[in-house]
């Protein structure tokens, strides 16, 4: 059984946030979708993953190519990943199921606390998902590290 995992950004945008987490979940050895709502936004994170450091680089690409289930890390809109994701990050509000926490090893929820809607989205989620009896965890960077402020 799965867990979803809150990250509160304060400090450091997505684009800096982001990926630490894929570095960690490649890691962990899952393939992960990078799930938004934004075809555009999603292109914007991918270009930025690009630019990062050579020695850091993160395989991945976006859904619609012809390698989608080849790719360790695919950013995408869809809900069903075509890389058999065992592990999804969820940005800009990105809807989760219940069943996907369940499913998944682990899915991460990234949003931006300087934004009240994001905040609100992700209150909205927290209380949907551990309602629904999934286990989840609250992250935040407000201190400058990232410390478990809750769990349910």
């Amino acid at each position: 059984m799965g867990a979803a995992y809150f990250y509160h950004l304060t400090r450091k945008p997505l684009e800096a946030t982001l990926p630490l987490l894929l570095e960690k979940a490649l890691g962990a050895g899952w393939r992960v979708a990078v799930r938004g709502t934004d075809a555009a936004h999603l292109k914007w994170l991918d270009e930025k993953l690009w630019l990062g450091p050579e020695e850091g680089f993160l395989p991945h690409g976006v859904s619609g190519g012809a390698h989608d289930a080849d790719q360790p890390i695919l950013l995408t809109t869809e809900a069903q990943a075509a890389n058999a994701a065992q592990c999804v990050m969820s940005v800009d509000g990105a809807a989760i199921t219940p069943e996907e926490v369940t499913a998944l090893e682990r899915v991460c929820i990234l949003f931006d606390g300087n934004d009240p809607d994001a905040l609100n989205a992700a209150r909205a989620q927290w209380k949907a998902l551990t309602g629904a009896g999934c286990s989840a965890q609250y992250w935040s960077e407000e201190s400058g590290n990232w410390e478990k402020k809750a769990e349910s």
